[in-house]
């Protein structure tokens, strides 16, 4: 290929024809040949005659020009030009491809996994071997070089792992490189990390390297903290080469379960700052809801923090049986409680009707003999309440639970106490035993010099043995605890002070309150605290930060668990994830607290290369289209220099070419100006307040404009194609459809907006999903449309069904279902069932019915008369589907046939049922229709 400056030739041999063109000039400039002149008297005769046939003497010089542009233009094309040619060396021998895919991979996968194929494409092509290797999923016995039409089928099979590359697995693989030359191609997810230089070293000893990296840094979130009554997430960037900013999200469950966004906070780098820290001041009932942060507009697992437990503060009431002494606070019922638990658990105080209205998680009664709110009590413990009382002097004197067992109490109590030198005296005090396994306090050693003195006694009995948790060296029961329906009570047969026991005293008080979930760690639990114990994995993260099931993923010990809390890479073997054992939860996040993101650094002599590359745009058919139009033009001023184009062949002529230059210079210009200045087609708008009075005074079906130029056509095209529909069927009138830009555009002014998922398309700022939810609360209506045909889990299988869950997520969503049969979009206009597009595909998701709509005895269909649903949401591109052009034909085919035909008719049939249903709201789910539907459905 020949290269001059943006344009290079695919056949530069045929430019040798622009060297005869001087020939030709002076051929054609000789024709028609000059005349000969003959003097002949007779010609006075002819004088006033007027010939009707007339010979220019020269060709013009004009003329002579048009012909050798035409004839140039005839060659530049058959030479095959090329805007933005991609040259690349030419490569010899195999090609080994290595990919980090890693975790930093994910957000940029779809281009990376295009330059993937088309590097194997090109080496089918040259007749290149190739052996693509995932650095995060290194094959054991090294790479195998194939063909590259045996290597391509397998490509969608290397995907990004939640983990990066390992130095074990870098160095075996640079130990397992084949003898022989060959060339690398590395895409690189653009961070450093130890390993990569020894494996670089040892392909670059085989052949050239060419390093691929994406433009922009990779961002990750390090584990959040709480501190200082808020919650921090740290986050990192790779390139720290200037300022940039992004926004943090906070998401926890909501009353119903359902995961929402709860807070955002703004971080900001400044240059050369690689780690900011964006706080949360949150109130503890939002606290404790928190799942996940995440980094607005970011789809990889790296910018994911898992909560755990380390965040949940629980809320714990304090009850006490009496006030302390004055200057005696060491001895009040409550004082070493408070010092345990204030650092990790919110305590509040009141009665206990005040503290139930709260609804705390725990309820501490220290010394409380009488309880007068028995019933309010026992109910709020059935519900999963956990009531814990500790003994003292009030209990040890009253008569509760001596004759029947009490029902705030797990289990019968003796008459009086036994005490050091009392009348069921012990000899000395006594030590605590050793804590047996099925005890939750299994694992704790009891410190030697924690000793009671005295203590309440229970009564024994056959559930006695069975209610213990917790007993002294000589049997006598220490703690012993009972469930009451989803709730359960425990009892410390000691005070809560050091009164009766130097428990409260040591480290172990902590530990125990700790194991009934009456308080969290607000740290990390240390390796002591996890050996010996068994983590299961419920829920784990994907590359693209996506949570879901852990599968058949066998146990980890807790000491690689606490290796990973620490800083130690996942891997296959523990991905990262929530983990589980018994009733605690510990999160494992890819990002370690202390990790520092660098970006990756190659030396001389390797290729660096961006994602992005200039596409090839060939200009043969342009160019030829010039040369036509100028032989055409050519044509008619040569009829018009030979004198045949007079009277009605004149007028013939003028409307051909008045005819053909409103055709060409619509055509050729802008064309080519498309493609020599590169740029977003269309024209441009309006005023910004002639838009908005036109959609307000008019039903306008709008697209949210996604910044890919052929999508936006599309959906432009479809919702021409469905608001000619409803101005043909219904009394509708659409007036032509309007791209909308979300930052700058008004949104409540539209009725519907259809908004197409791109893989690639950036989030919207805070402005405009604030601009979103108000129209959203207002009314409005939005399909969002994967294109994807996979709506399994919102499309998350595919690029755009990822990105949409990033775009949606700022979103006040209700609660969505897949539409139900009898919902009102199946008979807002028409009676339908199905809902295609180009893709055939029933199910579509809609705001979930209330919990208390119900089937009505008699009627085919629920009442839900409570609203039109916000979002629609599917992946059957209804915009190919209703598209037309200028003529009002189909732009694109749907299925085959007849059939094919029949799926776009149903397609217009939705959208012209989703319209009205924005429009007439559920009018038509009042049972008024019933008769009239059912006659129609021939029931």
């Amino acid at each position: 290929m020949l290269i001059l400056g943006p344009i290079g030739f695919t056949a530069p041999w045929l430019l040798w024809g622009l060297a005869v063109l001087p020939v030709l000039w002076l051929l054609l400039r000789a024709i028609p040949p000059a005349p000969i002149r003959r003097r002949f008297p007779g010609v006075a005769l002819l004088l006033g005659l007027a010939d009707e046939t007339q010979v220019a003497e020269r060709t013009p010089w004009w003329l002579l020009l048009l012909r050798m542009l035409a004839v140039a233009a005839i060659i530049l094309g058959f030479a095959g030009p090329v805007l933005n040619p991609e040259v690349k060396p030419a490569g010899r021998g195999p090609l080994m491809i290595l990919a980090d895919a890693s975790w930093a991979s994910a957000g940029d996968w779809t281009q990376t996994a295009a330059r993937l194929a088309a590097a194997v494409d090109e080496a089918g092509r040259a007749g290149r071997s190739v052996a693509v290797v995932a650095l995060t999923d290194v094959p054991a016995g090294g790479p195998t070089f194939a063909a590259a039409d045996a290597v391509a089928p397998a490509l969608p099979s290397v995907q990004p792992k939640p983990w990066e590359p390992s130095a074990a697995d870098m160095a075996a693989l640079a130990a397992s490189l084949p003898e022989g030359g060959f060339d690398t191609l590395w895409l690189s997810d653009g961070i450093a990390r130890e390993g990569r230089g020894a494996l670089l070293d040892a392909v670059r000893g085989h052949g050239a390297v060419t390093a691929v990296e994406a433009p922009r840094g990779a961002l990750a979130l390090a584990p959040s903290v709480y501190e200082g009554g808020a919650v921090s997430a740290p986050m990192l960037r790779a390139r720290a080469d200037g300022p940039g900013a992004a926004e943090v999200v906070a998401r926890g469950l909501d009353p119903a379960g359902i995961e929402r966004e709860l807070a955002r906070a703004p971080a900001a780098f400044a240059p050369g700052e690689g780690r900011v820290v964006a706080t949360f001041d949150l109130p503890p009932e939002l606290r404790n809801r928190l799942t996940r942060f995440e980094i607005a507009g970011e789809t990889s697992a790296g910018a994911v923090t898992l909560a755990d437990d380390a965040l949940k503060r629980r809320k714990v009431a304090i009850i006490t049986g009496g006030a302390a002494r004055e200057g005696l606070e060491l001895l009040a019922p409550d004082h070493y409680l408070r010092q345990a638990l204030v650092p990790t658990a919110d305590v509040i105080e009141g009665t206990i009707g005040d503290v139930i209205m709260a609804n705390p998680d725990v309820i501490i009664l220290a010394d409380v003999a009488k309880v007068a709110e028995e019933p309010s009590l026992t109910e709020w413990m059935e519900k999963g309440g956990l009531l814990v009382r500790f003994a003292g002097p009030h209990l040890a004197a009253s008569d509760v639970g001596r004759d029947t067992l009490d029902p705030l109490l797990p289990v019968r109590l003796r008459i009086g106490g036994r005490s050091v030198g009392g009348t069921m005296s012990w000899g000395e005090p006594k030590a605590l035993a050793p804590f047996a396994e099925g005890s939750p306090f299994a694992g704790l050693v009891p410190p030697a010099d924690v000793s009671v003195s005295a203590q309440v006694l229970a009564q024994p009995g056959p559930d006695l043995a069975a209610a213990t948790i917790a007993m002294l060296a000589d049997g006598t029961p220490l703690v012993t605890r009972r469930a009451i329906g989803d709730g359960q009570v425990v009892l410390f047969h000691v005070s809560a002070n050091a009164e009766w026991t130097s428990l409260p005293l040591s480290g172990l008080f902590v530990q125990m309150l700790e194991r009934l979930a009456i308080s969290s760690k607000a740290a990390r639990s240390e390796p002591a605290d996890l050996a010996g114990t068994v983590w299961t994995a419920e829920r784990v993260l994907d590359a693209f930060g996506t949570l879901g099931e852990a599968g058949g993923l066998a146990g980890v010990p807790g000491e690689r668990l606490a290796d990973a809390l620490a800083g130690a890479q996942v891997g296959p073997e523990m991905p990262p994830g929530l983990y589980a054992s018994g009733d605690r939860r510990l999160a494992v996040n890819i990002i370690a607290a202390d990790r520092v993101l660098a970006p990756a650094e190659w030396p001389a002599g390797v290729i660096v290369e961006g994602l992005a590359v200039a596409r090839e745009q060939p200009l043969k058919g342009w160019v030829l289209a010039v040369a036509l139009a100028l032989l055409v033009i050519d044509l008619l001023a040569s009829m018009v220099l030979g004198g045949r184009l007079r009277g009605a062949r004149a007028g013939v002529a003028a409307l051909a070419l008045a005819t053909l230059v409103p055709v060409l210079v619509p055509v050729l210009v802008p064309g080519l100006v498309a493609v020599l200045v590169p740029g977003r087609a269309g024209a441009a708008e309006g005023p910004l307040e002639d838009k908005i009075l036109r959609a307000a005074g008019n039903v306008v079906l709008a697209h949210v404009l996604t910044g890919d130029a052929e999508t936006d056509r599309v959906a432009e095209a479809g919702l021409w194609g469905l608001s000619e529909t409803l101005f043909a069927r219904t009394s509708v009138e659409p007036v032509e459809p309007q791209g909308v830009d979300l930052e700058t555009d008004e949104l409540s002014v539209y009725t519907f907006l259809y908004w197409p998922v791109t893989a690639t398309q950036p989030a919207p700022s805070p402005a405009a999903y604030a601009k979103l939810n108000r129209y959203l609360h207002s009314g409005g209506m939005i399909l969002f449309d994967t294109r994807d045909a996979d709506v399994a889990g919102f499309g998350a299988a595919s690029p755009e069904g990822r990105r949409l869950q990033a775009l949606a997520a700022p979103l006040d969503i209700p609660p969505l279902e897949p539409i139900p049969r009898d919902h009102v979009l199946t008979r807002s206009f028409y009676l339908i069932q199905d809902f295609p597009g180009r893709f055939d595909g029933r199910a579509i998701w809609v705001e979930a019915a209330p919990p208390d709509a119900e089937l009505a005895e008699g009627m085919p269909f629920r009442n839900l008369n409570d609203g039109v649903t916000p979002v629609v949401i599917g992946g059957n591109d209804w915009a190919r589907a209703w598209a037309v052009d200028d003529q009002n034909r189909p732009m694109f085919p749907v299925g085959r046939g007849l059939g094919g035909e029949r799926q776009r008719e149903i397609s217009y049939r939705f959208g012209v049922n989703l319209v009205m249903h924005v429009l007439t709201g559920n009018y038509k789910s009042d049972q008024v229709h019933v008769p009239a539907l059912l006659e129609r459905l021939g029931q």
